[in-house]
């Protein structure tokens, strides 16, 4: 499977997105406890790209470095951005109201996360899951 771009603009659309992201887990061989954590993560930023951007997509792709194999999700949106990231990225720090878990949780549950953001700009979210877990 190569790479796959999905869009967002409605809640039915995660079905999809979770859908593929089993199909590369497979591909990969990820276990059914890292598949969950990835799956989890995803589903937490396309909410939160539905919350506040309204629309956006992921691009899903299977990386290999050193041997080492994984899953690359970049979510990405052209909404109004995030005013403080580094609040953003607090426990319990919501502009909604939500209880405030969704990116700095989705970071615990990967290997690799990384966000830009800026007020009028829009966000990107990459988060890279190892086979391993690590």
């Amino acid at each position: 499977m190569s790479n796959h771009t999905i869009p967002i603009v409605r809640e039915q659309d995660f079905i999809l997105i979770r859908s593929h992201i089993q199909e590369l887990c497979a591909e990969t061989g990820m276990n059914l406890i890292n598949q969950t954590k990835l799956i989890t993560a995803a589903s937490e930023l396309v909410r939160n790209i539905l919350n506040y951007a309204k629309s956006g997509k992921v691009m899903m792709e299977i990386v290999s470095i050193n041997a080492r194999q994984g899953i690359k999700l970049t979510f990405t949106d052209e909404g109004p951005g995030i005013e403080n990231l580094q609040a953003a990225m607090q426990d319990g720090y919501s502009t909604s109201s939500g209880m405030g878990l969704g990116l700095p949780g989705a970071k615990r549950l990967v290997s690799e996360f990384a966000i830009q953001s800026a007020p009028g700009k829009g966000t990107i979210v990459t988060l890279i899951h190892w086979k391993d877990g690590h």
